[in-house]
């Protein structure tokens, strides 16, 4: 689960709330690849679904019901959500099992808390 891109969680982890200060063009272009990889709905609901599924954690073959997407296609998907630091990954035989990343989840809603929110 390294981030050696610079994305996800890390980049976000060093963002103070958007209301607080503004924030700089390095840490914009950072956080903009989490923010990109929620803007689809397929990744969206993906996310959703890992999230509310048994345990927190599911794999492709899980998933793959509620779409009409081929199993590529939301493998993709949840690379993308991967690569963006949403979503930790384990293999387990031929399966992967992905669970979200609570940092990741909790240093979104940090950056996009409202002023006031810890008054």
């Amino acid at each position: 689960m390294s981030m050696s891109s610079g994305y996800g969680s890390d980049a976000l982890a060093c963002c103070a709330p958007l209301v607080r200060e503004p924030i700089g063009a390095e840490q914009a272009a950072s956080v903009v690849v989490v923010l990109k990889a929620l803007a689809d709905p397929v990744r969206l609901r993906l996310m959703s679904l890992v999230l509310s599924h048994e345990g927190g954690e599911a794999c492709v073959c899980d998933l793959l019901p509620a779409f009409e997407l081929s199993q590529p296609t939301i493998s993709h998907h949840l690379k993308v959500l991967h690569d963006a630091g949403l979503l930790g990954r384990e293999k387990r035989g031929v399966w992967v099992y992905y669970q979200a990343r609570p940092e990741a989840l909790r240093a979104l809603t940090t950056l996009l808390e409202p002023a006031g929110a810890h008054a």
